[in-house]
């Protein structure tokens, strides 16, 4: 028997090019192949090898980087690919996606509780500067915290109280971006690496930052001084961003121009605060949420509720938007302000205040 010959009169056709050439000793079984040709096989000089624990490379060469990503999923969801007890009596048992044109499950299936995570994952959603999967010593893995798994070989074993929802990329179940990000960034030293990928996140469109730092707050990773410094690149990134979307937004949907990041203040009296963009005569006043999840939110947004609330009284309309809402519905954040805008004529007249530039 060799690597080319078949492994049982059980085809394989449901199955990915990939994950023929990659096979859990539980699927070998399953498919006719005993353990003492597993074994045969796997020897040195052998058609196949061990790749990792209780999971075969079914040819003597190197893994290409899809293998590994297989075969590190396969490694964390081994206990997925046990034999049925009907099989153990010996009674064949056909699988239901052996038959001639049937389709593999999606991948979250295929791999439950499991996905790819860290660096490998930001390759996989498309990041420039990501490193390419076979450069990479180790495919990060995420799985349950309670799942009974050590690192070894090329997989690295990441543990989470909760998984997120997976993301299908290239018929694999990978983690957001906000996840890996902070996965890669718990075992990166680098400030510039770090600082490319966070900005790539924001600048590619892939997150908000306010994911991004949400997720490096769990991690507890704000404490170390590259990532902070990272992070407020990010931020700085993710406002630019969103304000090059609001000045389309007035622009091409014919709002009146406004004045923009100014301060304003009662005459002789307290700073009210700054805004984003503000239109005098009908007393309006914008302002982008930008800011970052940290410990400190419920202050922060305490804050913004005051300042909203002391304009309010005073016959300002404030228009609350997000970079996200800019992003993704343009049209919509622009239909709230010309209906703002055009309220203004039904409201007593607001209290005078002084516009400063910011």
């Amino acid at each position: 028997m060799n690597h080319n010959t078949p492994l049982s009169p059980r085809p394989l056709s449901h199955l990915s090019d990939a994950r023929r050439r990659v096979l859990t000793n539980a699927q070998l079984r399953a498919h006719g192949v005993t353990n003492a040709e597993i074994n045969e096989q796997c020897r040195p000089g052998g058609a196949w090898q061990q790749f990792l624990p209780g999971v075969c490379l079914l040819h003597p060469g190197p893994p290409t980087g899809e293998e590994r990503l297989h075969a590190v999923l396969m490694y964390a969801t081994r206990s997925a690919f046990r034999e049925p007890p009907l099989r153990a009596q010996g009674i064949p048992v056909q699988p239901a996606a052996a038959g001639p044109g049937a389709q593999e499950p999606p991948a979250p299936q295929r791999y439950p509780d499991a996905m790819i995570t860290g660096l490998a994952a930001l390759t996989l959603h498309g990041f420039s500067s990501a490193p390419s999967l076979l450069s990479l010593d180790r495919v990060d893995v995420l799985v349950p915290r309670l799942r009974r798994l050590r690192s070894t070989g090329c997989a690295r074993i990441v543990r989470a109280p909760a998984l997120p929802k997976p993301e299908e990329v290239t018929g694999l179940p990978v983690a957001p971006v906000p996840r890996a990000l902070a996965d890669a960034v718990a075992e990166l030293s680098e400030a510039g690496t770090v600082r490319r990928l966070l900005t790539e996140a924001v600048r590619g469109g892939h997150c908000e930052p306010a994911a991004v730092v949400r997720e490096l707050t769990q991690a507890r990773l704000l404490n170390r001084p590259h990532v902070v410094d990272a992070v407020d690149t990010l931020l700085a990134e993710g406002r630019a961003i969103a304000e090059d979307h609001l000045y389309r937004m007035v622009r091409e949907h014919g709002l009146p121009d406004p004045v923009w990041n100014v301060d304003l203040c009662l005459p002789g009296g307290p700073h009210l605060g700054g805004l984003d963009a503000y239109w005098p005569e009908q007393a309006v006043a914008l302002e982008l949420d930008t800011r970052a999840p940290r410990q400190d939110d419920d202050a922060l947004w305490s804050e913004y509720a005051r300042k909203r609330e002391h304009l309010e009284r005073l016959g300002i309309t404030v228009v609350h938007v997000t970079p996200r809402k800019l992003r993704d519905a343009l049209d919509q954040q622009a239909a709230v302000v010309r209906t703002a805008l055009m309220a203004a004529c039904d409201r007593d007249p607001s209290a005078y205040v002084v516009v400063l530039p910011r």
